[in-house]
């Protein structure tokens, strides 16, 4: 079964092995970065956030958890059936594709671990800036949190096997026509899949391009989940906040 790779994310974080494969992610990092970020933005008590690309929810949970009212939108149908089980009168989960405004303003928007970059149409990419422009009230903050390309280009590992559940995940990475390419390949229950994550290897640069393409403003710029200050060289993330 080999997907088809236009749409790529939509086959891929649908399947129950892409949640397998990434399933020992850091839950009390994540946990940690949120309430630095909501600190750091004064989000007020109560405050409404969207959390774009929400996957099966993890972080909008724990919004919900430290007291904001919180959606979670995501094109993954297996994924928002999941994280609806969680839901209740302050947190709500909906299918929506990030490139097109959603039909409410919040006080933050928050597009977290890389959930961006995945388009095969660079249009989409600032269509998803001017629709997260849209989705922010008169007061409200802008946050993506991207991979450092820089740095993960120079560390990239070239292979590896990850043996997760009983499953071997044959892992290869490379970087092609500026994107940075996992191909993902393994047998479960018999059958041999082949699937590969493509995502524009976005420089601070290019984001600020597309700020201001869409007319939003960067305002600070961070290179971990502590918020410590940004480097090209050296920082794992590129945490970027605008109105």
């Amino acid at each position: 079964m080999t997907n088809n790779t236009t749409t790529w994310f939509s086959s891929w974080f649908d399947t129950p092995y892409y949640h397998i494969l990434y399933k020992d992610r850091d839950d009390t990092e994540a946990q940690a970065f949120m309430e630095t970020l909501t600190d750091y933005l004064n989000i007020p008590e109560g405050g409404t956030i969207l959390d774009l690309a929400c996957g099966k929810g993890r972080h909008a949970l724990y919004l919900n958890k430290i007291g904001y009212d919180v959606t979670g939108v995501d094109l993954s149908e297996n994924s928002i059936k999941f994280a609806k089980q969680f839901e209740n009168h302050r947190l709500k989960f909906d299918v929506h594709n990030m490139c097109k405004p959603y039909h409410k303003e919040f006080d933050a928007v928050f597009n977290l671990f890389t959930s961006f970059g995945y388009f095969e149409d660079d249009a989409d990419n600032l269509k998803t800036i001017k629709s997260i422009k849209e989705e922010l009230n008169e007061f409200g903050f802008g946050v993506i949190d991207f991979m450092n390309s820089e740095f993960v280009i120079d560390n990239l590992v070239p292979e590896e096997i990850k043996t997760v559940d009983g499953i071997d995940f044959h892992l290869k990475r490379f970087v092609e026509d500026g994107y940075i390419i996992k191909d993902i390949t393994f047998t479960a229950d018999d059958k041999f899949y082949n699937f590969q994550e493509r995502v524009r290897g976005f420089t601070l640069a290019d984001f600020e391009l597309l700020f201001e393409q869409a007319g939003v403003y960067l305002l600070e710029v961070f290179g971990d989940y502590k918020l410590r200050k940004f480097s090209p060289k050296t920082s794992e993330r590129l945490v970027m906040i605008f109105k």
